[in-house]
């Protein structure tokens, strides 16, 4: 993935902060991150660590919306952080820059090269973020837990085309994205494995059949 920040200086960077009027936020492992910087018109880019949007249903049953990493963009007109359901949790210490929506949209904005070269970098990663939930769509469209497993290794696969593929969750947030199981899902990936279908390796799956 793309950085925001791609192609600009730090003394750039720093303007851009400036011009935004952004503001840096550091949050601890497993802290809810939402109700901090809860609106309804924040852009919201994850400068360092990682976290989840989930969300909380009736029963109290979470569901991982989306993960995020280092580089990530999330928001209200984004990822509908502003649902009263969901939550943003840091997975890892956390830094995160947020913006606001209103500020990031002032026309007087494109006058300024480094803002140009930072909204084109927005721009393709928000693109890339929408053909990320239409993968995930069409792996939740699979009916058994075999079926979304090699799905999800398919588009992993196409990625790379590599043998190996690195899962960058834990097995536990992969049960979570395909929205399976968690014990169902190790009893397939070890009925996969009896076939000479993958290999595991902690987070790396070999592709045997490819």
């Amino acid at each position: 993935m793309n950085s925001p920040f791609a192609n600009l200086s730090k003394v750039q960077i720093n303007k851009l902060y400036d011009l935004l009027g952004s503001h840096i936020y550091n949050f601890n492992i497993n802290q809810e991150i939402l109700p901090t910087i809860k609106s309804e018109n924040i852009v919201g880019i994850i400068l360092n660590g990682q976290a989840q949007i989930i969300s909380i249903e009736y029963n109290g049953n979470e569901i991982v919306i989306e993960n995020l990493f280092k580089d990530d963009i999330f928001g209200s007109n984004i990822s509908l952080t502003n649902n009263e359901n969901y939550q943003i949790i840091s997975k890892t210490d956390t830094q995160i820059l947020v913006i606001d929506y209103d500020k990031l949209l002032n026309p007087i904005n494109l006058k300024y090269n480094y803002f140009n070269i930072f909204f084109r970098n927005l721009f393709d990663i928000i693109n890339n973020k929408f053909k990320e939930k239409n993968e995930r769509i069409r792996v939740l469209e699979k009916k058994q837990i075999r079926e979304k497993l090699l799905e999800y290794f398919e588009l992993q696969h196409k990625k790379s085309r590599l043998k190996n593929i690195y899962l960058p969750v834990s097995f536990k947030d992969l049960a979570d994205y395909l929205a399976v199981n968690r014990s169902a899902m190790f009893r397939e990936l070890k009925h996969l494995k009896e076939e000479n279908l993958i290999k595991i390796n902690n987070r790396k799956i070999t592709l045997l059949y490819k």
